[in-house]
């Protein structure tokens, strides 16, 4: 048997991501062209996302940590957005300068990284605010569950990324680990399949699982949802945090009369401190309906498999001089904001300094430094307090979804 035959995890692993390997094969050719004919010429090129996902109108920057890792002794300099920043089509979020024969085969690992870290924030982003809720509900509670719907070679960038986007917290065990928060997650189906009975296993469950893993029963596996909640409301009550919704699409109907019918059972009998906590198909427009009568969810694929942005890296200063492809802005560029009414503008960089917004504040150019020929110049924040960074930008108003068509 050959070895390309032989099982294992079709991944590479970071060796082969420093080395270059993986990148397109034409900056391989370019490398060997320029390099042959002896042209070594030093240039600026910058990424941006010319567009956003379809009725997107805003975006959060993520990918940083890894991206100090690929950079990391690097021949070049970067300078790109704090991570965790919210930015809008057209603006620059990176720029590299150095010699290009000496970068180049590093643009596809460099896109892949912000491209999907970024995708997976931002819609995180979008569901948690799709769950803030109306006064006096306040922010609901949301969970990474969507490991399974991607590689699991991705999973702890998935889960570090969505929980950088505002979740709450992330499922999977070595998830949780890296980012330093425990995992998030109770019983499944199968423990009541297996059990065979839907009582005793919240009772076994109850029995058994640490005393610091909040008591959520899984309400929808053999009976309706009404009647497995209330099973469990009495057999655990007080210590019952929740109840879990999960219902499949076959029997789903109309979910906020399922929520509502159940919240009233539960509160006719006394069990007004049981949450309902809905999982399953949702996106940040089946949140937004939900939030009034639900005080969690379990977001999977649309987080895990969340679209991703599509950054491009195009050279803009060659030599010195401003010189791009064509349908692209030329020259080095700031990204200028007021953090006092929020205005936000693109400048060339040597006319940045000094720039007053309308309100008279003074603008300040997002674009910060992270490497210095190849030395990371930039403190990197743990994911808490990048996840502190997006859901104040959430809360302050300036970032909506906006309305569905």
């Amino acid at each position: 048997m050959p070895d390309s035959d032989r099982p294992r995890f079709l991944i590479a692993d970071e060796q082969d991501i420093k080395a270059g390997k993986v990148t397109d094969v034409y900056f391989e050719r370019t490398v060997e062209v320029l390099r042959r004919k002896g042209i070594r010429k030093q240039v600026l090129a910058e990424v941006r996302a010319t567009s956003l996902p379809p009725g997107y109108q805003w975006a959060v920057f993520a990918g940083v940590q890894e991206l100090a890792a690929l950079v990391s002794g690097l021949n070049a300099t970067v300078k790109c957005l704090p991570e965790g920043e919210f930015f809008c089509a057209g603006e620059p979020v990176l720029s590299i300068e150095g010699e290009y024969t000496e970068f180049c085969i590093f643009e596809t690992p460099l896109l892949g990284l912000l491209c999907q870290a970024s995708g997976v924030a931002t819609k995180a982003a979008r569901c948690k605010l799709a769950a803030g809720g109306a006064p006096p509900a306040g922010e609901k509670t949301v969970i990474s569950f969507g490991a399974r719907r991607m590689h699991p070679a991705l999973a702890p960038m998935i889960e570090r990324n969505a929980y950088l986007g505002g979740c709450d917290g992330v499922a999977v065990v070595k998830s949780a680990e890296l980012i330093g928060e425990a995992p998030s997650g109770t019983m499944p189906h199968a423990l009541t399949l297996v059990v065979g009975n839907a009582e005793q296993a919240f009772r076994m469950f109850d029995e058994i699982a640490p005393p610091e893993v909040k008591r959520v029963a899984l309400v929808d596996t053999l009976c309706d949802e009404k009647f497995e909640a209330l099973t469990a409301a009495r057999a655990l009550g007080d210590r019952l945090s929740a109840v879990r919704l999960d219902t499949p699409e076959s029997r789903r109907g109309d979910m906020a009369a399922i929520l509502r019918e159940v919240r009233w059972e539960l509160d006719l009998r006394g069990y007004q401190h049981v949450g309902l906590f809905v999982s399953g198909g949702l996106d940040e427009w089946k949140i937004a309906e939900l939030t009034p009568l639900a005080d969690g969810f379990g977001v999977g694929t649309s987080i895990s498999n969340a679209p991703v942005l599509n950054f491009a890296l195009d050279i803009v200063e060659v030599e010195g001089e401003p010189f791009t492809k064509r349908g692209k802005p030329s020259g080095r560029k700031a990204l200028l904001v007021c953090r006092k009414c929020g205005e936000r503008r693109v400048a060339p960089e040597a006319k940045a300094e000094g720039q007053r917004c309308a309100c008279g504040d003074q603008m300040q150019d997002l674009l910060e430094p992270l490497s210095e020929l190849g030395r990371i110049v930039r403190d990197l924040p743990p994911v808490q307090a990048l996840r502190q960074r997006v859901l104040a930008g959430l809360r302050s108003g300036r970032w909506q979804l906006e309305k569905r068509a």
